[in-house]
C-alpha cells in the first residue's frame, strides 16, 4: 500500500426512507474541518433508490461533491449491498479517511468495510483530529468505562476509518453551488445482496432521541429515587422537551439507558438544558456542555454544575421543580 496515494475524507451520508440522518450532517460539518486541514475534497457517500434529490443537502451542509449510488437494491439497508458498493468506490478512488455515524447502521457497516479493505476502525468517537504533515487521523473515544479518553492512529493502513458519536458536532452551512454531483455505476451480483427486506414493520417507540431535544430536563444522583424522577418528566413535558439521567441515575434503576447524558451516554445540544441533582462529573459534563443554556438545580452550592451553569438554583428539587412547572404553566396560560 502506498500511503500517498489515499487522498481525501469521505463522509457517508445516511438516510432512512429518504430522510438524511443529523449525524452524518454533523460530521460533514467536522470533515470540512479536516477536509480543508490537509488541503483535499470532502465527499459525501449517498446510498439508496431515488435519492438523489437528498445531493443538494449535503452539498449545503459542506460536501464539495456527492456521489450518489441510486439502485433498487440500495433502496433499504442491508450489510452486504452497502458494503460492497462503497469498498468498490473505495478501492477505485483511494479515500484517506471515511467517517460513518455511529447509529445502528453505521456500527453494523462500518466494521464489516474496515474487515474488506484491511484498515483500522476507531468506534464511537467523540473528537477527530488529523496531523497536515503525513495526514494521520487522531480519533479519540472514552475507554474503561469512559474513565479515561483514548486517542487513536492508524499510520500505516488507508483508509482511515471512525463511527461518530451523533449529537457531538455542529452542523455547517454552505451555498453549494460549487459542490459536484456524480452519479456512481452500481454492480451488485445476486451473491451481493444475500438479504433481502420484505417488509418494515413499525413498533410503536416510547423512547425518543434525546440527541433532538431542544429541552432537555436531566436527572442526577441528587434526585433521589425514582418517584422524584416523575417530577423531573413533568417539567419536560410542560417544556415539551424530553427527560434524561447521569449514569448514577440510570444505573440506579431510575431511567433508561438509552436517555444517559455523557461519556458513556449520549451528546446533547439542547437550547436549554436544566441539571437537577447532578453534581458535574467531567463524565457527564462531557456530554452536554456544549447546550445553549445551562441551569442547573442542587442543594450543593460547591458542586461543579453549579459553576459551569448559566443559572444556578440552591435548593430542594422536590420544591423548586413543582415551582418552575407552575410558573411556566402560569406563562403558557397567559398567551
Amino acid at each position: 500500500m502506498n500511503i500517498a496515494d489515499y487522498k481525501g475524507v469521505w463522509v457517508f451520508a445516511e438516510q432512512r426512507e429518504g430522510v438524511l440522518q443529523k449525524v452524518s450532517l454533523e460530521i460533514l460539518g467536522e470533515g470540512r474541518r479536516i477536509a480543508d486541514e490537509l488541503g483535499v475534497k470532502l465527499t459525501a457517500l449517498l446510498l439508496g433508490k431515488n435519492i438523489e434529490s437528498l445531493a443538494k443537502t449535503l452539498a449545503e451542509h459542506g460536501a464539495d461533491e456527492v456521489l450518489v449510488a441510486d439502485d433498487k437494491n440500495l433502496e433499504h439497508y442491508t450489510t452486504d449491498a452497502y458494503t460492497k458498493v462503497i469498498c468498490d468506490l473505495a478501492k477505485v478512488r483511494k479515500p484517506g479517511i471515511l467517517f460513518v455515524g455511529a447509529t445502528f447502521i453505521g456500527r453494523d457497516l462500518g466494521p464489516r468495510i474496515a474487515a474488506r479493505l484491511s484498515t483500522g476502525l476507531t468506534a464511537d468517537c467523540t473528537s477527530i483530529e488529523v496531523e497536515a504533515a503525513n495526514g494521520d487521523l487522531l480519533a479519540t473515544r472514552p475507554a474503561f468505562g469512559g474513565n479515561l479518553m483514548a486517542t487513536i492512529a492508524c499510520p500505516d493502513h488507508r483508509p482511515q476509518m471512525a463511527t461518530v458519536r451523533p449529537g457531538v458536532f455542529a452542523k455547517v452551512s454552505s451555498d453549494g453551488s460549487k459542490c459536484a454531483i456524480e452519479k456512481v455505476e452500481v454492480e451488485l451480483a445476486d451473491s451481493d445482496v444475500r438479504t433481502k427486506v420484505l417488509e418494515i414493520v413499525k413498533a410503536k417507540k416510547e423512547i425518543i432521541d434525546i440527541a433532538e431535544a431542544d429541552f432537555i430536563v436531566s436527572g442526577g444522583r441528587g434526585v433521589g429515587s425514582k418517584e422524584n424522577f416523575k417530577l423531573l418528566k413533568d417539567l419536560a413535558k410542560v417544556l415539551e422537551g424530553s427527560v434524561a439521567g447521569s449514569r448514577a441515575a440510570v444505573e440506579n434503576g431510575w431511567i433508561d439507558g438509552a436517555y444517559q447524558v455523557g461519556q458513556t451516554g449520549k451528546t446533547v445540544r439542547p437550547q436549554i438544558y436544566i441539571a437537577c441533582g447532578i453534581s458535574g462529573a467531567i463524565q457527564h459534563v462531557a456530554g452536554m456542555q456544549d447546550s445553549d443554556l445551562i441551569i442547573a438545580v442542587n442543594k450543593d452550592d460547591t458542586a461543579p454544575i453549579m459553576k459551569l451553569a448559566d443559572y444556578a438554583i440552591v435548593g430542594d428539587i422536590a420544591k423548586i421543580v413543582p415551582e418552575l412547572i407552575a410558573q411556566i404553566k402560569e406563562i403558557k396560560n397567559a398567551d
